[in-house]
């Protein structure tokens, strides 16, 4: 038997993923409260993406370009990384907070609420990547053997670095309750500064003159993610032609940054240098929740 330890001596994450169960108690209660009451309960999770690629299919196909292929897929596969990013520091930034009565009462990593915060938004963005892949089908997908690994790390990118934000944003808002405002006021921006709506090659000449703030737009986690996303279901859709059989290096050269999958690389495995820092930081204030809650 090993030495004993105070109910509060947690050991962050790894106590989380020890607890598996709980976890699963707090994924399971967040997800019925959303579709409590509803009629059509989960299938709202498929009906809203369909819905709204359907919009963008519509608006930037048929209406606003006719230059970019399958536009609107760019913007779709764009706007599954920005749902992660902004759902995670929304949802993850209240969790705590939303959850004080289990904070005051229950001795439990505290790490599990921004957790399971991140883990519900991963099962309600799980329908928009059915909906993106009936998308592909439709427009015309053609991947190549680097789609599925630009996917991956976009993926990756888009949970270490929405965990990482959600664990330290839950922390100081606990302290500093304009945290809450804030993330919105972030939200807002990063919706319109990503390469979402428009495409890298579109900002792009905007930015050459600027070398620093090029290079801060292309290191930036959710813009390295989305463009990542954006190579393995937009630029795989693009349309061959005699003339061209093989459109995705050319495509891939000129709508992205070079060196995408070097550079996302790096910033995965830097995420988890942030989620450190973001659990060192939640850990030393763990201690006050329940005075300031």
């Amino acid at each position: 038997m090993g030495p004993l330890r105070q109910p509060r001596q947690e050991r962050g994450l790894r106590d989380v993923f020890r607890k598996r169960y709980l976890l699963w108690l707090l994924v399971r209660k967040e997800v019925k409260v959303r579709y409590q009451g509803s009629a059509l309960g989960l299938l709202w999770s498929y009906i809203q993406p369909l819905v709204r690629f359907c919009v963008y299919y519509f608006v930037a196909n048929l209406i606003i370009s006719h230059k970019t292929p399958n536009r609107a897929l760019h913007i779709f596969s764009g706007m599954i990384i920005m749902q992660i990013f902004t759902t995670a520091m929304s949802a993850g930034c209240k969790s705590v907070i939303k959850n004080k009565s289990l904070v005051r009462k229950i001795y439990m990593p505290r790490e599990m609420f921004p957790v399971a915060s991140v883990a519900v938004t991963m099962y309600n963005v799980f329908p928009m990547y059915i909906v993106l892949f009936i998308g592909e089908f439709i427009c015309g997908w053609n991947p190549d053997p680097a789609a599925g690994g630009a996917a991956l790390l976009a993926l990756g990118i888009s949970v270490v670095w929405g965990l990482a934000l959600a664990i330290l944003l839950s922390a100081l808002n606990v302290f500093i309750r304009d945290v809450g405002n804030i993330v919105e006021v972030i939200n807002t921006v990063i919706r319109w500064t990503a390469p979402v709506i428009y495409t890298y090659s579109t900002i792009y000449p905007k930015l050459v003159d600027h070398p620093a703030i090029n290079q801060l737009y292309i290191w930036n986690p959710f813009n390295a993610a989305v463009m990542l996303n954006n190579r393995a279901f937009w630029i795989t859709s693009f349309p061959a032609s005699p003339s061209n059989p093989d459109p995705i290096p050319a495509a891939t050269q000129q709508e992205l940054p070079p060196h995408i999958f070097e550079r996302g690389l790096i910033v995965f495995l830097s995420g988890f240098v942030f989620l450190a820092f973001a659990q060192m930081v939640f850990k030393r204030l763990d201690g006050r929740f329940a005075d300031n809650l």
